[in-house]
């Protein structure tokens, strides 16, 4: 007969987590503010990854050794312990993008039961959120050594569907190789080969800047690079189902980077389809013909209209005159929602890192102003100091609602002290922040609970926006401005 007491072995390794008298390792991480205990048998019995680094580490004259995650939350770094020492992980409340960073990181801590039971939970549970931050979760799942093959199947049965998700979006050069090859390999990825074949020369060229733009420019070397850059896409190519007209235009003047043999048989199938060819011939792409259901337009905000939408488009371009919700030359693509995406200041700039020409929309809670900010700047979370960014185009702002009569424009008047940015130590605590106009702020890594959140008046901006005090929200949403295509 076996006795089996787990329940209280977890909790007295717990409770040997918490014991700060007998450690030997410091885990250190957002920009060494926060630092943790672990002992190192624990440590490297559960994981490969900190067996491998730990060994590589020299102690310090008290025997401890210090390992330093800079890339990695003080939150997840919690979390990732308790599993190691409890078993236990508790994800009531988590929001969806801590679990999938969770997930990142049990991968890069060789935690494969970890993270693979996550990498189920975000399937299952979490589909909705996956499909709404498709590309960055696409990125990040072929990032991590390609170990989440049932997130990659989930992805690419979306990615085969509607491919313009990937094919057609402005970072498709940013694609990783690996998950371009995986993509090829699908027989039922809905594009035709031609543009298949088109996709795939523009990322190789996309991957090596000093290739001449011209191609009647190009040399040898040139066209040995491609080839080079693309020899791990170019075998899933289906070259024999490429219309004859397009094989002429699109494919032969890049004859080159392709092997001779092949394109032999490519010239020959042409002339003789029914000759017998030495190269491997790939099945066709099943391409269907999908009719998408028709679905009602759904709003693009839960907090402002298309009139104030509009508004807001005309103070970007300093217009004396309003645009209407008709003639507005812009469209506002949402890149977070507070209740969608969650509340912590660190959502904020992990999802708003690298977007330029936002607008940040915000209900306050209690009062139900609706207060904003406009930063044509590209929010940057890669800082490691807190620094001003300079800009004469933002401004900030109050819309007119119930309780108040008119709108309130409010522009930069000291354009050195437009916007701060913090650097990655106060990522937990503050959100976007308007040279002290209007902020997001939470203590306890949500805004809608502390009254930190604020907006005053530090001579920086023309106008104060809001005579109330500190503030927490309802919601928030942040906003990419994009130009319409006529």
């Amino acid at each position: 007969m076996s006795l089996k007491f787990f329940d209280k072995l977890s909790q007295n390794f717990i409770e040997l987590l918490n014991d700060k008298d007998d450690y030997n390792v410091l885990i250190e991480v957002e920009n060494k503010e926060k630092t943790f205990t672990a002992h190192s048998n624990v440590l490297k019995c559960r994981s490969p990854h900190f067996r491998k680094e730990l060994d590589t580490i020299t102690p310090n004259k008290n025997n401890v050794k210090t390992i330093i995650k800079q890339d990695i939350s003080s939150q997840i770094i919690d979390l990732i312990l308790k599993y190691i020492y409890g078993g236990i992980i508790n994800l009531e409340n988590v929001e969806t993008r801590i679990i999938f960073d969770l997930m990142l990181a049990a991968n890069k801590f060789e935690l494969e039961e970890l993270s693979k039971k996550l990498e189920t939970i975000l399937i299952k549970d979490k589909a909705s959120w996956l499909k709404t931050h498709f590309s960055f979760v696409y990125r990040s799942i072929f990032t991590n050594n390609n170990n989440f093959k049932d997130l990659e199947n989930f992805c690419n049965d979306i990615v085969t569907k509607y491919p313009s998700l990937i094919f057609d979006a402005e970072d498709f050069p940013s694609l990783q190789e690996s998950a371009l090859v995986s993509l090829l390999k699908r027989d039922d990825l809905q594009v035709e080969e031609t543009k298949m074949w088109e996709y795939t020369i523009k990322w190789g060229i996309s991957q090596n800047s000093n290739l001449p733009k011209n191609l009647e420019e190009w040399n040898k070397d040139n066209f040995l690079t491609l080839k080079t850059t693309l020899q791990h896409c170019l075998p899933y190519i289906r070259y024999f189902h490429i219309p004859g007209d397009d094989i002429l235009e699109k494919v032969e003047p890049y004859k080159k980077i392709l092997d001779k043999q092949l394109w032999k048989d490519i010239i020959k199938h042409l002339v003789s389809p029914n000759q017998s060819l030495k190269s491997v011939i790939l099945p066709p792409r099943s391409i269907l013909i999908q009719e998408l259901p028709v679905r009602s337009k759904e709003p693009f905000s839960t907090i402002i209209s298309d009139e104030y939408a509009a508004e807001i488009s005309s103070w970007i371009d300093r217009k004396t005159t309003t645009y209407s919700s008709t003639n507005c030359p812009y469209e506002f693509q949402l890149i977070l929602r507070g209740s969608k995406d969650g509340f912590s200041p660190q959502t904020f700039w992990n999802m708003c890192h690298g977007h330029a020409g936002t607008v940040v929309i915000i209900k306050v809670k209690e009062t139900d102003e609706i207060l904003g900010g406009y930063n044509p700047l590209m929010w940057d979370n890669t800082k490691n100091v807190d620094t001003y960014m300079q800009t004469k185009d933002s401004f900030i702002f109050s819309l007119k609602n119930d309780n108040i009569q008119n709108s309130i424009l409010s522009r930069v008047k000291e354009p050195a002290n437009a916007l701060y940015y913090y650097g990655k130590a106060g990522q937990n605590i503050t959100g976007p922040y308007f040279g002290g106009g209007l902020y997001l702020r939470s203590f306890q890594s949500n805004f809608t609970i502390d009254k930190m959140s604020g907006s005053n008046n530090y001579d920086y901006y023309e106008n104060t926006i809001r005579t109330n005090g500190n503030f927490s929200i309802i919601d928030y949403e942040v906003f990419k401005v994009n130009k319409k295509t006529t």
